[in-house]
């Protein structure tokens, strides 16, 4: 699925700039110069890991090089903060106190690239349960090691944010060249201090297995129910990761809405709450472990035009070996070419992006894990423009699905008839 930024007013162009899943870092261009120990909490916050095997991105003639950053969601549950909102909580999480750890899973993946001239982006997510070829990987907090294996792409974080790098990059061809791992509960936390996000719904839902209950319309989620959306799965679109993919660009669409607005920014204390929050969610490679650095990076991404970022889902198709998964679709090979090349994936005008080479060959999509499945598809644009849809519609509300994807008491039915069959279940949110 493709979800393109459309030209908007110029008015409106400054607030919807970079929908990225890099949460808090424009926060951290307003609070590096607070003061001496503000900025020494703040990089106390950081957590950094190192990156492996995630390739390296080529200068152009003009000495310039993409950004290729590898934003992960993590729900390992592995602190306090995250045991108080559900999950396992088990001995070798809580005890780490390490987002990367023992038992973590990437359950929101998202490859974003900027351009070597900077004058567009292209966000690639990929889904959690995408079997790939999980790369020899040694988990630095616990020395764990295993040969080259088949699994679902999620299960690499149990090796540390550098073996998920080093997985997707054999997985695309694509260098990466830093990583942002988010906790769940540092999610919680931005939400409850921007006052709330807003999102909406098309319908009456219910998901028993996020524990997500809402009414069609708006509402504004703090806390557990933020969370609860962001993990929606069976309640949104065809009850599968692309539903659940849309439904996280609509809530952090919002959230930096929130984040970047007059009310936000004119307020010290809800800065200060910000990126201290920020900065305490997120684990970052080596390179990124510091203020100035990510303050580059946010430099970098404030660069690219607020209408030349395009969002789009990898195309896969079932795995053959397991109804539960699924594998790159024969058309991903084309897609993953055009972001190592570097090639616009915005259509209009606008500068191209400078097609600087990537130091590895950009795989064919069988390789990455299970036998290929022979179809024929049309091409990754072709497959992408039919699913095409501009940033009002993903700012908008997600879609409820209709089929039977969820069950209360035993029977099966879809998300808003089981909204109907749980009168005794609290709504998330007013």
């Amino acid at each position: 699925m493709l979800l393109r930024v459309a030209d908007v007013p110029p008015g409106r162009r400054r607030v919807r700039r970079n929908r990225l899943l890099t949460i808090g870092l424009t926060l951290l261009l307003v609070v590096v110069g607070s003061g001496a120990a503000i900025y020494l909490h703040l990089q106390g916050n950081l957590r950094t890991s190192a990156l492996t095997g995630g390739g390296h991105e080529h200068a152009n003639a003009a000495g310039d090089a993409p950004i290729n950053l590898l934003v992960l969601g993590s729900d390992t549950r592995a602190s306090k903060g995250d045991c108080s909102i559900g999950g396992d909580c088990s001995a070798a999480s809580a005890t780490s106190g390490n987002a990367t750890s023992a038992g973590a899973n990437a359950d929101v993946e998202m490859l974003v690239h900027i351009s070597a001239d900077r004058s567009n982006a292209t966000v690639m997510s990929i889904p959690r349960d995408t079997m790939v070829t999980v790369p020899q990987c040694t988990n630095s907090s616990t020395g764990r090691s295993e040969a080259p294996h088949l699994d679902r792409i999620n299960s690499t974080l149990q090796y540390g944010p550098g073996c998920t790098a080093s997985a997707v990059h054999q997985l695309t061809g694509v260098p990466i060249d830093h990583f942002m791992v988010i906790d769940f509960s540092g999610v919680v936390t931005m939400s409850d201090a921007v006052g709330g996000v807003q999102v909406c719904v098309d319908n009456n839902v219910y998901d028993p297995y996020s524990h997500l209950k809402l009414a069609k319309g708006r509402h504004t989620l703090k806390g557990l129910a933020a969370l609860e959306f962001l993990r929606t799965r069976h309640g949104f679109g065809d009850g599968g990761d692309i539903g659940r993919t849309v439904a996280q660009h609509i809530f952090l669409s919002s959230m930096l809405r929130d984040m970047e607005s007059a009310s936000t920014l004119a307020n010290p204390v809800k800065v200060l709450g910000l990126a201290n929050a920020a900065t305490s969610a997120v684990t970052v490679d080596d390179k990124l472990g510091s203020i100035p650095a990510l303050t580059d990076l946010a430099y970098q991404l404030n660069q690219v035009p607020g209408s030349r970022t395009t969002f789009v889902t990898m195309p896969t198709v079932a795995d053959p070996s397991s109804a539960a998964a699924v594998i790159p679709a024969q058309n991903a090979s084309a897609l993953f070419g055009k972001i190592a090349g570097d090639v616009s994936l915005t259509p209009g005008q606008g500068r191209k992006g400078s097609a600087a080479k990537s130091s590895a060959s950009v795989p064919a999509a069988s390789s990455s894990a299970s036998p290929s499945v022979s179809s024929s598809g049309p091409t990754a644009s072709a497959a992408a423009d039919e699913h095409a849809t501009t940033v009002e519609a993903a700012t908008g509300c997600a879609r409820v699905g209709t089929a039977a994807t969820v069950s209360v008491g035993g029977v099966a039915m879809n998300p808003t008839q089981a909204f109907a069959a749980s009168r005794s279940v609290p709504v998330s949110a007013p």
